[in-house]
């Protein structure tokens, strides 16, 4: 209940932080990277092609509209595997956060941990936000669909948390 209340109060905040608009556009090639998951495993982009992916950023593990996010992702899994999607999760927590944020709350995707700041800099997804009339750095919540062929088909820059997973199903 206290989180629900908690969700609407940050998602009633959420919507005024300033509106980040990435550089990179549909019909752009999807930057490649190399970071650590959960597990330490290296991941990159270029692992999937010849799959949809929905590569999501997120500001922090275990944060309020973060944790809603993964988990309507985790809910959802299934009908996004059906439809072809593999899903990645970034941000800037480390290995360890990213394996107990998994491991509570049960997810079933990989999650990238890019400490050194480098792909959300290639994505264009940090930057100044503002919440509580404070301007700070971090990163936007921004979501990249992209193709079998590497490819970014859409950008979802307005997410909504609790049906991010409707949104990306989207055609």
């Amino acid at each position: 209940m206290l989180k629900t209340i908690l969700h609407k109060m940050v998602k009633t905040v959420s919507k005024k932080t300033l509106k980040r608009i990435p550089k990179l556009k549909p019909g752009d090639k999807a930057p490649d990277f190399e970071i650590p998951d959960q597990d330490g495993n290296i991941l990159h982009l270029s692992d999937f092609k010849g799959k949809k992916v929905a590569l999501y950023f997120y500001p922090k593990d275990d944060t309020t509209t973060c944790t809603v996010e993964s988990c309507n992702l985790r809910d959802n899994y299934s009908k996004l595997k059906r439809k072809g999607y593999e899903v990645i999760g970034i941000s800037n927590d480390s290995v360890k956060s990213h394996k107990k944020f998994e491991k509570k709350y049960k997810l079933p995707f990989r999650l990238g941990a890019d400490t050194e700041k480098k792909v959300v800099s290639d994505y264009d997804v940090f930057g100044k936000k503002m919440l509580f009339g404070r301007t700070y750095d971090g990163i936007h919540r921004i979501t990249y669909i992209i193709n079998e062929k590497g490819i970014i088909e859409r950008i979802i820059t307005n997410v909504d948390s609790d049906a991010h997973s409707e949104q990306i199903l989207e055609a």
